[in-house]
């Protein structure tokens, strides 16, 4: 079984207790910074009719429920919205709470999409599952319109230097993986995740990554004792 078979077959693991966790774990933060990416990715697109947004690395489809209540609140009418994702257990979870919307299993690097076909692409707090992360983006930019979003939420890895730093990390290295251990019996899975922020890039380089791909990074910034950072690019 490859890197990436393994991460799948671990969230089809806890895709039961996923959500219950993740709200636990974060403290309910994760609604703000979700709730953030989606309000600025409107402002910068700045379109009152909103044809297709496909969410990548859906899971139980947390974000799929953010754009949409948004995209209400904010008057822009949204057309269609799409998960993908290479887990069957967590979009099974998925399909129960949103049974209207598509989803489709596949990974962030092939995706069975037709070019400049979305508006908007997202994916948060999934692209450091992503194995292959520079073909996902050079897929991102193939799947995505001229002028189109990427928006990106994850926990990116940053140097230490004030006692808040250290604080975080022992909640991610310690904390974490004991109280995410007990919610979901697997305690494998949590304590993967900070291990998988250690081993993540920085900001910047995923910014060069980005870039790469031709998707120019038009906004980044750092939430929450800079656990969550946000990134939007745009496709030139």
């Amino acid at each position: 079984m490859g890197k990436q078979e393994k991460i799948v077959s671990m969230f089809n693991e806890i895709a039961g207790t996923y959500d219950i966790a993740n709200r636990v774990l974060s403290m309910g933060i994760d609604k703000s910074w979700r709730n953030k990416a989606c309000n600025k990715a409107f402002s910068f697109y700045d379109k009152e009719n909103i044809e297709r947004i496909v969410d990548v690395a859906c899971g139980t489809g947390d974000m799929i429920e953010f754009w949409q209540k948004i995209a209400h609140s904010n008057g822009i009418k949204l057309e269609n919205i799409i998960g993908v994702d290479p887990s069957v257990g967590m979009m099974d979870v998925a399909k129960k709470k949103l049974p209207e919307v598509e989803f489709i299993e596949a990974g962030a690097a092939q995706m069975p999409l037709d070019a400049s076909y979305a508006d908007i692409i997202s994916i948060s707090y999934g692209i450091r599952n992503v194995v292959q992360r520079q073909e996902a983006f050079d897929e991102f930019a193939r799947v995505l319109k001229k002028g189109g979003l990427v928006v990106i939420s994850e926990f990116t890895k940053n140097e230490k230097t004030s006692p808040i730093d250290y604080l975080t990390d022992f909640y991610m290295n310690k904390i974490l993986p004991t109280l995410g251990g007990l919610i979901s019996k697997n305690k494998e899975a949590y304590t993967y995740l900070p291990n998988s922020i250690d081993e993540f890039l920085t900001t910047d380089n995923l910014c060069k990554e980005l870039k790469q791909a031709g998707l120019e990074p038009i906004y980044t910034k750092s939430f929450s004792m800079k656990i969550s950072t946000l990134i939007i690019a745009r496709k030139l």
